[in-house]
């Protein structure tokens, strides 16, 4: 009996792995998509129009549709961003949004297992093998493949025995809890706002947040430090809003990372994606559109590579990805450095988000997923404004 020889074999079956096993497998190629049974990963569950659009997904995914955001300074100063004309966010539970995406692979083709990855094995003059395991003890099973796709978090085995530097990768913490949603609407909970708090009580380096997902909601914290006690910010945060009464219908907890790796592959058989890869946004930590799209470039370079068995092709979709956002990750990335970094600087940064000019360019940026830069006279202000926040000159209002 000859032994199947796949053509890629994607490790993880988040947003970013069952897109490459999409992709892949309908351009024909031979796919295993081998994914954790059980995991689900903490998120606040927002998706941007143009994920929609550019990803094919149906409405009927939406749980709620979140109109506006409202911030919170540290003084509990509220400043409310409709997002007006632009539309809505969308809002995903990720344990349904996950699974119907790992269905879709496999209705293109791709074959779907269950496990957990254990090591790659390479024997001279051979595609590498990898194995995993279908249950903890269980044997170690192999596969053999042409290419592996490392799409397993941010805590990545795939990343972290193959890609030099990836388990140094630098990560906030994220935890949150679902809860059953309030009966009704009040100044507290909003089924139609998303609620960041930019306080260092609940996060000395990031911030908090209060999702709603229709029946239910996302309540939770990230923050980079590990001394700080995320649940303990949860519950503070139950407590202040009343929703502590409210049922909790399950608990998760996981690293998000903030910074791209410096690269992708490992220059023979291997390339990585997703969190794995680094592609969450700094200064928000949206991850579920970067995801998807890092993940269709890797499948393109995947595809060329595959075509050409050239690994120098895999390099493609670090490249195409960082062209494509690059600039908007770096700004991100300069936010947070300094207006996380003290509740002086988050009072000034919630003042900001009450400018209308900063409100609309950022729905614009957020919903098209790129800078805007249609408006010249407007980033003029923004900038001068932002200039007069970061040296103290312009009182909260």
């Amino acid at each position: 009996m000859t032994e199947t020889v796949y053509d890629a074999v994607v490790v993880g079956g988040g947003p970013s792995g069952a897109t490459i096993a999409t992709d892949l497998a309908r351009e024909g190629h031979r796919v295993l998509l081998l994914d954790r049974a059980g995991r689900i990963k903490p998120c606040g569950g927002a998706v941007p129009p143009r994920l929609l659009k550019d990803f094919e997904i149906p409405h009927h995914l939406l749980v709620a549709r979140a109109r506006s955001a409202r911030m919170i300074a540290p003084s509990n100063r509220t400043v409310d961003m409709p997002v007006g004309e632009i539309g809505y966010v969308g809002m995903v539970d990720r344990d349904v949004f996950d699974e119907w995406l790992r269905e879709r692979a496999a209705q293109a083709g791709a074959e779907r297992r269950t496990g957990t990855f254990e090591t790659i094995e390479r024997k001279e003059g051979q595609p590498p093998t990898v194995c995993y395991r279908e249950q903890r003890g269980g044997e170690i099973q192999r596969v053999r493949t042409r290419l592996v796709i490392g799409a397993d978090g941010a805590r990545s085995a795939v990343a972290a025995q193959n890609i030099a530097g990836a388990e140094r990768m630098k990560c906030v913490f994220a935890y949150h809890e679902i809860i059953q949603s309030p009966a009704n609407d009040s100044d507290h909970f909003d089924a139609s706002r998303c609620d960041v708090f930019y306080q260092g009580r609940l996060s000395p380096d990031f911030y908090a947040w209060v999702f709603p997902h229709g029946e239910t909601a996302s309540v939770g914290v990230g923050s980079a430090n590990k001394g700080f006690s995320l649940r303990g910010a949860v519950a503070r945060m139950r407590g202040d809003l009343e929703l502590d009464g409210c049922e909790t219908i399950r608990r998760e907890g996981a690293p998000i990372p903030l910074k791209p790796l410096k690269r992708w592959d490992n220059g023979a058989d291997v390339i990585v994606a997703g969190d794995a890869a680094g592609v969450v946004a700094p200064a928000s930590g949206e991850g579920i559109y970067y995801a998807m799209m890092g993940g269709r470039c890797v499948a393109q370079a995947a595809a060329q590579f595959l075509a050409t068995g050239q690994p120098a092709a895999l390099r493609g979709a670090r490249k195409a990805f960082m062209r494509e956002h690059g600039k908007v990750f770096w700004v991100l990335g300069m936010m947070q450095h300094f207006w996380y970094s003290s509740d002086k600087r988050r009072e000034r940064f919630v003042t900001m988000c009450a400018d209308r000019d900063v409100q609309q360019l950022t729905w614009e940026a957020y919903m098209n997923k790129r800078l805007v830069r249609a408006k010249p006279v407007a980033h003029v202000r923004i900038f001068l404004k932002d200039c007069a926040h970061l040296l103290g000159l312009k009182a909260p209002a």
